[in-house]
């Protein structure tokens, strides 16, 4: 198997989709692969959000102490090899479904970030767009007396914390609006332009490489089924099964830290030789 990928990565043109397995290494855990088998998924729905001040009050006091966590995770081994499989011009395109920014960090360029990213805040009312830093340092202003507890961290980038009383919310400076991460809640949609240079880059490329993700979302799902539509071939590389296996030309389980340096140590050989 692991010659059946060398063989078709090296062709180049290869479209990679990437998932939440591919972040396990950098210590941000996933809901669905090994880290996040016993793990329950109750993540906060748009609905929720902007109906309920107390949904988003306990989603910021969390969030706020989650941040930390995302901030200050590091890219891992694969990352590094994604970007340098891209520096190498054998990648047509990244698509991501991770919010954490590591595949930027990690050194790859022009990824679409088919659920935005955790670094960015977006008013609702005026759609102002601000950094992740700058409310960061807004609600440790107004949340002084808050305490930080030390408590693990969720996929989505938060943390479970059940007490969050007296934790205060700011909301946009320019308009006074609703403040939401610029990422894609459970129940809203994916913004058209990201599902549509999505599928663009796929239908563009000889192949397509997933890597690290159950495939269990559709918004992620979408891109395998429409590979297979046009005969495209479909490798996946994941720690367990995923939906997309009954489509894959072929599947690698292994730990994606240490597939993707091998992997991109042999690619640079063979084109090298």
């Amino acid at each position: 198997m692991y010659d059946d990928l060398l063989a078709l990565v090296s062709l180049g043109e290869v479209a990679v989709l990437t998932g939440a397995g591919l972040s396990t290494e950098s210590g941000i855990p996933d809901y669905r692969g090994p880290t996040g088998a016993a793990r329950p998924a109750t993540p906060m729905t748009y609905q929720a959000f902007t109906g309920s001040a107390q949904a988003r009050q306990r989603y910021w006091a969390r969030s706020h102490l989650g941040w930390r966590f995302i901030a200050g995770a590091k890219p891992n081994d694969g990352h590094r090899a994604v970007a340098d499989l891209q520096g190498q011009g054998l990648l047509s395109g990244i698509i991501t479904q991770n919010v954490d920014g590591l595949h930027q960090a990690g050194g790859a360029r022009s990824v679409v970030e088919l659920h935005g990213a955790l670094d960015r805040v977006v008013c609702l009312q005026c759609g102002d767009l601000t950094a992740r830093e700058s409310l960061d340092s807004r609600l440790a202003e107004a949340n002084l007396s808050f305490v930080r507890g030390s408590v693990p961290l969720k996929p989505d980038g938060d943390v479970d914390l059940d007490d969050v009383t007296g934790f205060q919310v700011v909301d946009c400076l320019v308009c006074g609006g609703l403040l939401k991460p610029d990422v894609v809640f459970f129940g809203e949609t994916v913004p058209r332009d990201r599902v549509d240079r999505s599928f663009s880059l796929v239908s563009g490329s000889r192949a397509l490489l997933v890597l690290g993700s159950s495939l269990k979302v559709m918004s992620g799902y979408r891109f395998v089924l429409h590979a297979a539509k046009l005969g495209i071939p479909i490798a996946i590389v994941n720690q367990g099964p995923t939906r997309g296996d009954a489509h894959a030309t072929f599947r690698v389980d292994a730990p994606l830290g240490s597939v993707l340096p091998v992997l991109s140590r042999q690619v640079q050989a063979r084109m090298a030789g």
